[in-house]
């Protein structure tokens, strides 16, 4: 019923925010003299800001229509190649351009939808094939087409390498850096084909033992009882996922929120006054951030506890005790891929090292294939996106991926 409830007054909400809306377009309307006056601007900023307040904010399309190679522009053309219940495997295919650099992205199932990625991915596209894994959110996802589990994500990545054939380039950001290296030893020791001919993996929690941050901590400090009996909900009436037990993204929401409170209150502050100001290219800036940040999916209670217990809990990749479909894993196997890993030096989800132990985890990775990379300034998210990431950690990346194609 909390979940119910919470939908309840999400919609409710709405209701305030069309009322709103109607006021900020009359406040705005090119007729009233009233509104560019300096009360006028205060009336429009608030009325915003309201609008803001109450919204419900829904996953955004990657929009990436075009792109710049050697000063000439390509059309882009998003298509998806390869559909799960639970996940679209997308491909950017950039019209007039043949490129054997196919790189599979993996998105993040954490809370925010895959778009959360497209400054990664119009960063990457002038020099790779990029695929990309979208995420459903699960509370569209009909019980019917059953649970998603930890090994299933690992069986997601398996498949979709094996469809995009030998050669490619596998890169994981975040919490699927786990499944992305497992899913590597787990294909190099069957001889696949297909297994990645470089692995890219950044700020992922490989062994949360390393500087632990306060994401750890918590998942230290509660028990697995309190993640079911609290994190776990049921999907309400009236979505197709009806009754399926999920772990809410408003409720991942509020903890990256509640992290970096002052500093979410602080952005809104000047978001006024920007509007009061008539700043509006930081306003736009405002607006872009949030309307993705704040457009969350919600996540099949099967993967988000096992995450929990696995990853987070028990550490299972770093004591050598993780196993894929009830087989233990083993990373010596990977003696053919090439190992890139990336830490932001001022992460405070994903502490320095974490990432970093999947060097010493594969240990028959032969050392000229190896290389770690840390980015001064950059926090959790500066790590694939924004100037940091263009200037200084795609480069990276790239000439890495063009080394061992």
């Amino acid at each position: 019923m909390n979940y119910q409830a919470y939908d309840y007054l999400t919609r409710g909400a709405y209701i305030m925010h069309e009322g709103f809306s109607l006021l900020n377009d009359i406040a705005n309307h090119p007729s009233n003299l009233f509104a560019h006056t300096l009360p006028g601007r205060i009336t429009r900023a608030s009325l915003e800001t309201a609008m803001r307040l109450t919204q419900r904010y829904e996953k955004l399309g990657f929009n990436i229509d075009e792109i710049k190679i050697d000063d000439k522009r390509h059309k882009v053309k998003e298509e998806i190649v390869l559909s799960k219940p639970f996940c679209d495997l997308i491909h950017f295919n950039r019209i007039g351009v043949k490129d054997d650099h196919k790189v599979l992205l993996v998105a993040p199932l954490s809370g925010h939808f895959a778009t959360l990625l497209k400054g990664t991915v119009e960063a990457l596209l002038p020099d790779h094939e990029i695929y990309v894994t979208d995420w459903a959110d699960a509370r569209e996802v009909p019980l019917e087409d059953g649970p998603f589990s930890f090994d299933c994500y690992v069986s997601y990545l398996i498949e979709f390498l094996e469809f995009l054939g030998p050669g490619t380039h596998l890169m994981a950001i975040c919490q699927p850096t786990v499944q992305a290296l497992i899913a590597t030893a787990v294909m190099a020791g069957q001889k696949n084909a297909c297994v990645p001919k470089s692995l890219t993996l950044m700020a992922g929690p490989i062994d949360c033992s390393k500087n632990p941050t306060r994401v750890n901590e918590f998942a230290q400090e509660h028990p697995m009882n309190w993640f079911r009996n609290v994190a776990i909900m049921s999907v309400p009436y009236g979505y197709p996922g009806e009754g399926r037990q999920v772990y809410p993204g408003f409720m991942q929401l509020g903890g990256f929120i509640s992290m970096n409170q002052q500093t979410h209150m602080k952005k809104y502050q000047n978001f006024f006054q920007n509007l009061v100001f008539g700043e509006e290219e930081d306003a736009d800036r405002f607006r872009a951030f949030y309307d993705e940040y704040l457009a969350v999916l919600d996540m099949p209670a099967e993967f988000y506890l096992e995450t929990i217990e696995r990853v987070f809990k028990n550490n299972e990749i770093a004591r050598g005790a993780i196993t894929y479909q009830g087989v233990p894993v083993d990373f010596e196997t990977i003696d053919n891929t090439a190992l890139l890993t990336v830490e932001g030096a001022d992460d405070d989800i994903c502490g320095l090292g974490q990432t970093e132990a999947a060097q010493d985890i594969c240990k028959n990775i032969p050392k000229n294939m190896r290389k770690h990379h840390v980015q001064q300034g950059a926090g959790h998210y500066g790590i694939f996106s924004g100037s940091k990431f263009r200037k200084s950690v795609r480069p990276v990346i790239t000439d890495f991926i063009h080394k061992y194609a």
